[in-house]
C-alpha cells in the first residue's frame, strides 16, 4: 500500500501484515518536497509511479517515474513532467487500470477547485524514453458532482474493478459542497460516462 503520505515529504510503501488492519512500513520509494496522490503500476515486468508536484498546490503538474522493482530504485522518465499548468488534467484520481487491452490513468479535475471531475486516459506509449496518452471518449469527464449530498461538490477518485462478464464495479470518492457554491463542470454528472466503456 501506498498511502497520501506528502507531508512526510516522501512515497512511502508499507506491507499489509494483516490485511486490512495490520500494516509495516517497507521503505521510501521517492524523497522530495511534495508528491501527491501517487499511483504506481506494473506494465511487463517494468514499475511506474504517477505522482502530482506542485509545491503550491494548484494541481497541475503530473510526473512519471520507473523502476525496475517495486521497491526501486526509481527514476524520473525521460518525458516527465508529463503534464504541466493544468489543473484539469494533471492530478491522479485513482488506481491505474491495466488490462490485457489497456492501460488507464483517470485524473482530477482540480481547476478551479479541487476535485470537480475524474476524466480517463488511454495511455497509448509506455516506453523508457516515450509517453503518450489520449482522452477516453469525447474527453468529457467521466465522474463530476452529484445530486447527494456526498458528492455535491464533485468527484475525485475512482477505482474500478472488472466483476466478469464484461462489467466493472467501481469505488468513488466525492465530496460535499456545504456552502452551495460548487457546480459541476460542463457535461458532467453523477451518471456521467456510464453507459460509455473504460478502454
Amino acid at each position: 500500500m501506498i498511502p497520501e503520505s506528502y507531508q512526510a515529504g516522501a512515497v512511502r510503501l508499507y506491507r499489509a501484515r494483516r490485511f486490512p488492519t495490520q500494516w509495516s512500513y517497507v521503505k521510501r520509494l521517492l524523497r522530495g518536497p511534495l508528491f501527491v496522490d501517487s499511483s504506481v503500476f506494473c506494465v511487463d515486468g517494468q514499475w511506474w509511479l504517477l505522482t502530482e508536484t506542485n509545491l503550491a498546490f494548484k494541481c497541475d503538474t503530473l510526473r512519471l517515474f520507473r523502476a525496475p522493482h517495486l521497491t526501486g530504485p526509481w527514476r524520473e522518465h525521460p518525458a516527465s513532467p508529463l503534464v504541466t499548468g493544468n489543473g484539469h488534467l494533471a492530478r491522479p484520481a485513482g488506481r491505474v487500470v491495466v488490462t490485457e487491452d489497456a492501460v488507464i490513468r483517470f485524473a482530477q479535475d482540480c481547476d478551479p477547485v479541487y476535485g470537480l471531475a475524474v476524466r480517463a486516459f488511454r495511455i497509448t506509449v509506455l516506453t523508457d524514453d516515450r509517453y503518450a496518452e489520449e482522452p477516453i471518449g469525447d474527453g468529457r469527464p467521466i465522474l463530476g458532482a452529484g445530486l447527494e449530498d456526498w458528492n455535491s461538490g464533485g468527484m475525485h477518485h475512482v477505482d474500478p474493478h472488472p466483476i466478469g462478464g464484461g462489467r466493472w464495479l467501481a469505488c468513488v470518492d466525492g465530496w460535499f459542497d456545504a456552502a452551495g457554491a460548487g457546480k459541476p463542470p460542463a457535461g458532467a454528472s453523477a451518471s456521467a460516462g456510464a453507459d460509455r466503456p473504460l478502454a
